[in-house]
């Protein structure tokens, strides 16, 4: 399979370029359809029969299997997506482009070099005549930067009869791939006061921005950085004028753990924020949930990580693991109990941002990683 990517490496980057260079932010359905039909017709060229679920506002899901494959028999999910966090036009102004060992462009690393990993994995074995290929189920979702909406529903409905689930985001820029994510949790918390002129009568106002650096204050207590519970105000709004006393406040509030108890403990305190205020007349109201459940690293995640461990020892491949905070479709599997697996993806770094890269020669190894894993967790 090492001899069969790397005579296919000019293409690969080919396919790169092609995806790389077709807008398709979260919100961009023409735009991550159009990554939908160029995916669709790649693997139906190889024989493999693609399943579209229509969206109204975002772009379309694909589930991808071997044709003439019962569905209830692949026993390995792959989780991809195809949108992006850049705007329309971005691919234009900056398109895809190489620079000596690193590859340039929107959405190069997050993750579209995956889309072509997952392609030429699943050819490395059909070009080996592997019977693995059979096992595998790949779904390509729309709307993972924006928090899955769509497509949660469809990933848990897919990995419930599954034995593995392997997530393609990308590794960590030491290569690393990934074991346990934190939850994710979003607030909006509204405050509301009474308006008042601060200087003519201030002792008729009741300032919600007052009450909201309360909230605030006590909201922030619910940070334990050994346990790896964070929480972050991160934007806030209030008032009208500088001479008002302010009767309406806002902040968005995102909060991170590491388990589901912690998840629930969270909720309680901040119902006990809520209960009361300090600023006597003041309205307090916060909105949200968990969004994202805690990908927890099990005893059975440990049986899947080294099973992928010593696959990378026999391709000369050294496999770490790691935790990190952000969020992934990843925490959907791993809640339902199926062992999962993130960041199989290559290396690269600085995602979501203008300069994001992937490292070029880790493209081909990381693939081949794939290819390997696929076989391997067939026959378990």
């Amino acid at each position: 399979m090492k001899s069969y990517l790397e005579e296919q490496q000019e293409q690969m980057l080919k396919m790169l370029e092609q995806l790389v260079n077709i807008d398709s932010g979260s919100y961009d359905k023409e735009g991550v359809d159009k990554i939908g039909a160029v995916m669709k017709q790649y693997y139906q060229d190889i024989d493999f029969e693609v399943e579209e679920v229509k969206q109204a506002e975002s772009g379309n899901h694909l589930i991808v299997r071997k044709k003439n494959v019962d569905p209830s028999k692949p026993t390995i999910l792959i989780l991809t997506h195809m949108d992006t966090v850049f705007e329309k036009g971005t691919a234009r102004e900056r398109p895809f482009s190489i620079k000596g060992n690193r590859a340039y462009g929107p959405g190069v690393i997050d993750m579209k070099a995956s889309l072509v990993s997952v392609y030429y994995a699943i050819n490395a074995l059909l070009e080996n005549e592997k019977e693995s290929v059979g096992q595998v189920e790949i779904l390509l979702t729309s709307d993972e930067e924006i928090g899955s909406q769509t497509s949660r529903e469809l990933i848990e409905k897919h990995a419930r009869n599954k034995k593995f689930a392997l997530v393609m985001e990308p590794a960590r820029k030491n290569g690393a791939i990934v074991s346990a994510r934190r939850g994710k949790g979003l607030y909006t918390l509204e405050v509301i006061g009474k308006a008042a002129h601060s200087g003519i009568e201030p002792e008729k106002g009741r300032s919600a921005i007052e009450e909201l650096a309360y909230k605030i204050i006590q909201l922030y207590d619910i940070t334990d950085e050994e346990e790896g519970i964070h929480v972050n105000v991160g934007l806030i709004e209030g008032g009208t004028s500088v001479n008002t006393v302010s009767d309406h406040a806002t902040a968005q509030v995102d909060v991170r753990f590491r388990t589901q108890e912690q998840a629930e403990e969270i909720k309680e305190q901040i119902a006990t924020i809520m209960a009361s205020t300090e600023v006597d007349g003041t309205k307090v109201n916060m909105k949200g949930d968990i969004n994202r459940p805690p990908m927890e690293k099990t005893e059975q995640t440990e049986k899947l990580l080294r099973i992928i461990k010593r696959v990378g020892d026999d391709l000369d491949i050294f496999i770490k693991d790691t935790e990190t905070g952000g969020g992934s479709d990843a925490s959907f599997t791993s809640v339902l109990g199926i062992p999962t697996v993130d960041g199989l993806g290559p290396v690269g770094g600085r995602a979501h941002r203008e300069s994001e890269y992937l490292e070029l020669d880790s493209f081909i190894p990381r693939t081949l990683l794939l290819a390997h894993v696929i076989d391997e967790l067939a026959k378990s």
